[in-house]
């Protein structure tokens, strides 16, 4: 059994939009400015925000989520993220309750803070109310009562009203109000889909941050929050060894792996990019809009999601790119693309403008804008074959959330949604290919990377021993 004490807190919220991500990007500015060294962890499957603190922020920051992976996985993954640290910020997903269905609290910001022991701050929306504040909070603090919730944070409030509206309810439900943030105008975060935009694409945005820094520093009681994270039980997990990364005698010892990475292309959970570094990959990042041909001596690819329908013109019009993705891919370069990396490699794309231009064309068939969630959620991807990634009837977890949809998803795995209600077709797996719409966590199944590997470990032999890959493996692309 591993323990470890890390000081924590959850920033959670009543709800989407009622501003806890502002006011988690708040407190991580005034760290920063007081040299408090933090970390921070996102609750659910977005892989936006962890990004966005990685990239303003500069700090530790990944994905805990408990449909990916069991308690125990989960706490030793949030141990390992915040090694090194003061703090750990988690940031909430939803509303406090809400988990992966809409009867079930299972991965909601409550079960992951009650299964890891970390006290929660609710932030409340107040705009627009009084005394009625009391009811939201007291109906939060009463549905169940093993909840971990230490205090509030009131969000758009007036200082007036925040004075009262804290001495009201620390008297009538002795809980901590740990502050009020007035109405921030042209200060709120943007977002797209799910969770913010991307750090690329907003001006001046170190100066919002700082600002932001400035709004927490003066209007909560931070001494208070480090306190409370202070008062976090030890966290213990007792992960079997044989469910750990077995990364001795690992196939990814020098293994070169491009990572396509860019404004078009920067959607990756940070465990699966760390999962690939400790097999011994050395991973190369490069930009599908900018660079003019994959980079030299690598042994296979990765086409993460991303917005390439705002970037359909760039990436159509850097054709050199598109053609050394596509000749290797064909002369077996193993390559796996998710959701933006999948749409890439179509023959079309259909941009947020309507205008249609030619992709990669490795996947017979074109990608449309539908103008509505296609699917959304959490799934089970289950191998319908016996393949170079998986064994018929293996399953790993994954997510999907987008708005375009190919005329050829694929049809080598069922995709089922947790009640096992739904399911369809997805995905082309070939000898060298995996490709799809589903965004996978490699701790769900460790296998699928390690086969990833194993691929490319038999490519980079071909390559070395004849100088290129071994055969083409498809004569036409992927029908």
């Amino acid at each position: 059994m591993t323990e470890e004490r890390i000081p924590r807190v959850m920033i959670a919220g009543t709800n989407s939009g009622c501003g806890k991500t502002t006011i988690t990007c708040g407190i991580l500015a005034a760290l920063k400015k007081r040299k408090i060294l933090a970390s921070s962890c996102k609750c659910g499957p977005d892989y936006i925000d962890p990004m966005f603190h990685r990239e303003i922020f500069g700090i530790p920051s990944k994905n805990l989520d408990l449909f990916f992976t069991d308690p125990d996985m989960t706490k030793y993954l949030m141990i390992k993220n915040a090694r090194g640290t003061d703090i750990t910020v988690i940031e909430g997903v939803m509303g406090f309750y809400d988990g992966m269905q809409m009867d079930s609290a299972q991965a909601s910001s409550y079960d992951l803070a009650k299964k890891t022991d970390t006290p929660v701050i609710l932030v409340i929306n107040g705009k627009g109310m009084a005394l009625s504040v009391l009811s939201i909070i007291k109906g939060f603090l009463e549905l169940y009562k093993d909840h971990t919730i230490k205090g509030v944070i009131l969000n758009n409030v007036s200082k007036m009203t925040g004075q009262y509206l804290t001495e009201i309810i620390e008297r009538e439900l002795m809980i901590k109000v740990y502050g009020c943030i007035p109405v921030l105008k042209d200060m709120v975060l943007t977002s797209r889909h799910l969770g913010l935009v991307t750090p690329y694409e907003l001006e001046h945005i170190q100066q919002d941050i700082e600002r932001l820094g400035e709004i927490a520093e003066e209007n909560l009681l931070l001494d208070e929050i480090l306190a409370l994270s202070k008062e976090a039980k030890p966290v213990s997990t007792n992960v079997k060894q044989e469910n750990l990364p077995q990364f001795q005698n690992s196939p990814g010892r020098n293994l070169h792996i491009a990572v396509a990475h860019d404004k078009a292309f920067c959607f990756y959970y940070q465990d699966n990019l760390e999962f690939l570094k400790e097999a011994g990959c050395e991973l190369i990042f490069f930009s599908p809009l900018q660079e003019r041909e994959l980079p030299a001596e690598i042994d296979g690819l990765l086409l993460g999601g991303g917005y390439p329908e705002i970037y359909g013109k760039e990436l159509s019009e850097n054709h050199s790119m598109r053609q050394s993705i596509k000749t290797a891919i064909l002369k077996g370069l193993p390559c796996m693309a998710e959701c933006g990396g999948f749409m890439y490699l179509h023959e079309e794309l259909e941009d947020q403008q309507g205008m249609v231009y030619p992709m990669v064309g490795i996947i017979k068939g074109h990608v449309r804008n539908q103008g509505r969630l296609v699917h959304f959620g959490y799934i089970f991807m289950e191998s319908k074959t016996d393949n170079s990634y998986m064994e018929k009837g293996e399953s790993i977890k994954a997510h999907e959330f987008h708005y375009w949809d190919s005329s050829n998803n694929g049809t080598d795995f069922l995709a089922q949604k947790p009640s096992k209600k739904i399911g369809w077709e997805c995905m082309h797996v070939h000898k060298n290919l995996l490709a799809g719409f589903p965004h996978l966590y490699y701790y769900s199944n460790q296998k699928l990377p390690m086969n990833f590997l194993k691929i490319c470990r038999e490519y980079q032999k071909a390559r070395r021993s004849s100088g290129e890959a071994s055969q083409v493996r498809f004569a036409n692309g992927v029908s």
